[in-house]
This record gives C-alpha cells, structure tokens and sequence, in this order.
C-alpha cells in the first residue's frame, strides 16, 4: 500500500505547470526559467513551509507563469491546482476599493469630501482616549470628518483589535463577538487617532464596502458579483462557495512552535450576516485573482471587459497617504498574526487601494510597485513599471508566516529572472 509520504512526496515532485512565457518560441532561457520557479514551489513543500502552493504571474502580454506543488490537505490526495479554492482575506480589500473608484468615477462618492452619513460610526467617530479606573472607555468626538481616502489608505483612525491594543482592550471590554459573524456591531468601533493624523491597518475597508452598498442600492455580494466577477469571468470567487467550489478548498494549516503544520477544522460560512464584509472574508481561486490583477495591471481593463478608466487605476497606483509611513504592524495576537514588516528600513505608503513600495524592493520589483496579502498568508505584487503582476497562495497561519514570505520572495526574484529571458 503506498503511504501517505509517498503520496506527498510524488505530489511535491509533479508540480502543475502550464506556463507561457512570451508568444514566440519556447527558447531554452524561457523554459529554464520556467523549470526555476516549479523549483522554488517544489522545494517549498518538501520544506514544509506549506502544504500546498499556487504561484501565478503574468505581464501586459499575458500569463507568465502558472504552477502549482503539494497538496490541498496533507490527509488528502487532491493535488493543488490554479483552480483550488482558496481563502483570500485582505486580498479582498483591492476588490472593494475597486468597487468604491467605480463609484468615484459615477460621481456617487468624492475622495476628498466627508463620506456619506451611512451609520453614526462615520458621520460622528468618536476616538478612544483611554479607560477610566473603572475600565470604561473614555471616548471624545473627532476632530474632523472621515473621507473616503481616509477609509482607503487607513488613515481614518480605524484599527483591528489584532494590531492595536487599545481595540483589543475595548473589543474584550465591550464582549464583541468575532468579526467572522457578520454581526455590525463588530465593526461599529471607535476611532484610536483622528482622521488622517497617521495610519493604522484596520476595518476601514469594511466601512468602505458599507458605502458601495449604499451608493450603488446593491448588497455587496451582489454588486460583485454584477460588476465585477462576471465581467472578468471570476467564476470561483464570492462570498458563500458552493458545494463543489467547496470540494476544491485547500485547507489550513497553522504553523507550530518546531516548524510543523496542525491542520485546522473547516470554517463554518455564516448564511445570513448582517453585512458583506468588504475587508476580509472572500473566496476565490489564484487564476480568478490574476484576471482581476491583469485588469489593474491592463490600466482598468482585460480581455476586452473595461471596469476603470486607465487615469482612475493610475490615480490608485499613487502615494494617497502623503508622507505618512506605513505598512509596519506589532502584533497583539501572535496566533493570528506576526509581526508586520515585509521592508524593513524601507519607506512605505499606502495607495488607494494598497501597500506602495517608494524603493526598488529586494527580490526585483520596481519603485511604484503595490502589494499586499492576506490573513492566511496569500500575497500578491503589481509592478507598473515592468509590467508585471504575481500572486503565491498557501493556507497558514499565522499571517506573515517568515517562511511563506521566503518562499514568496525567491518566486518573485524568479518572475523577475523569467522577465529577462522571456
């Protein structure tokens, strides 16, 4: 009988590749290229620093890359493939703030002015100044009004409790319930700073999913689904997968104290919540992602299907957070969450939509270059300099996995190697 080692073993050594680099001729420099990134996958999981990966990268021209090594689950023996499901967390955020510059370009929200007065958390924010010695909060109005650039860039004030320990505080006081609910209240905080004073990664993005609802008349999963997963052909991506989209779930894993992966039991998906959540709780596939990533990447448009006017994407491309640093994070829930520093020492701003690198980054990327990832450490780049965009997705917590972000690195430096051959 063959084991599960042997299983796994063969798993890791037949990696899923069906990459095109470039429309000419299959030159040796393009499949020796090729053959450098199924490496980097491969010697990913016999690392165990995942079950699973998918990789996907692709230029103005096309799909650059497409490969895939190990498998869903390490009790399973479903190879991983670019059309495994995946939870894709913050890479949800992009989504959203797409929806938001569809409403931007409508005339239904403006950047720069106070956002619509939805729900009282945004029309009067109240900051959190501290605890009274009896452990209440001690709560004063803003200082000025949120803006939907605010909400944006995460300069509104607005935080998660997992990186902040003023809200995880005030989130264990007030007995909230998890955000993974769906219940309101869960994002009906207070502010720990005023609009614009610096940034904060936070449910900013949620609140921005509120406002496209409002302005559009549509729920949020609706409107995605309208306007932006049909269009594209985002056929695995949505809120609630179904029975075979559920089938093709790769699973998580977290990360133990010798380096090993504890599988964890599947997420229950709520069937009413009480909103959509715009900052967190997607499900989708890497070849969906790419095809929303080529459209940023295609200046607001792919295949034909325009969501954007180019000068919109290139104004989401642009420092939005002037000279407010960004991106680093201390963690308050090490379960959750590492330590949040993906450049050490290098300045970062965030963009509309984004992380944006000021500096050339380490493993290739040009200046300008956005980024960002999710919770279960899935991550993806768009270079508008060299034209190219890519994405790696695992399954592990928690988020800022060292050894997802190495292997993340050498995928990236490998695209960027691919580039000179292709």
């Amino acid at each position: 009988m063959t084991s599960r080692r042997d299983l796994l073993k063969g798993a890791a050594v037949v990696v899923a590749t069906t990459s095109s680099i470039g429309l000419g001729h299959r030159r040796a420099g393009a499949q020796a290229a090729r053959s450098q990134i199924d490496d980097v996958l491969r010697q990913g999981v016999d690392a165990r620093d995942a079950a699973g990966v998918v990789a996907m990268a692709a230029t103005d021209k096309g799909v650059l890359y497409e490969g895939a090594a190990g498998l869903r689950a390490l009790d399973q023996t479903a190879a991983m493939t670019p059309d495994t499901v995946f939870r894709i967390a913050s890479m949800t955020k992009a989504i959203t703030s797409v929806a938001a510059m569809q409403m931007v370009e409508q005339g239904k929200l403006k950047l720069d002015e106070p956002v619509p007065s939805i729900d009282p958390t945004l029309a009067s924010p109240q900051v959190l100044e501290g605890f009274d010695a009896s452990g209440a909060p001690r709560l004063r109005p803003a200082k000025r009004p949120i803006t939907l650039r605010h909400l944006l860039t995460h300069t509104a004030g607005f935080g998660y409790e997992q990186w902040d320990p003023s809200l995880n505080r005030y989130v264990k006081s007030a007995g909230l319930p998890p955000r993974a609910t769906g219940k309101l209240v869960t994002i009906r905080m207070p502010l720990v700073f005023d609009p614009g004073d610096r940034w904060l990664y936070g449910i900013n993005t949620d609140w921005v999913g509120r406002l496209v609802e409002a302005t559009s008349g549509q729920p949020l999963d609706v409107y995605f689904r309208d306007k932006i997963f049909t269009p594209l052909g985002m056929t695995d991506s949505g809120y609630q997968p179904t029975a075979e989209q559920r089938a093709r779930q790769a699973r998580l894993y977290t990360r133990q104290p010798d380096g090993s992966l504890a599988l964890q039991p599947l997420e229950t998906v709520p069937a009413a919540p009480e909103f959509w959540s715009g900052g967190g709780p997607l499900y989708s596939t890497p070849r969906d992602y790419l095809t929303f990533l080529q459209m940023l990447l295609g200046g607001g448009s792919v295949n034909g299907v325009q969501l954007l006017k180019p000068e919109t994407v290139a104004e989401m491309h642009r420092n939005a957070a002037g000279d407010i640093p960004c991106g680093v994070l201390k963690t308050e829930m090490p379960g959750l969450s590492n330590d949040v520093d993906l450049f050490p020492s290098a300045p970062l701003r965030w963009a509309l939509a984004y992380m944006l690198n000021v500096e050339a980054g380490p493993n290739g990327r040009s200046a300008g270059t956005v980024s960002w990832g999710g919770l279960f450490n899935t991550y993806y780049w768009l270079d508008p300099v060299r034209k190219v965009t890519g994405l790696i997705m695992t399954q592990v917590l928690p988020f800022a996995d060292p050894r997802v972000l190495k292997l993340y690195g050498r995928f990236e430096s490998s695209v960027y190697e691919a580039l000179k051959t292709g």
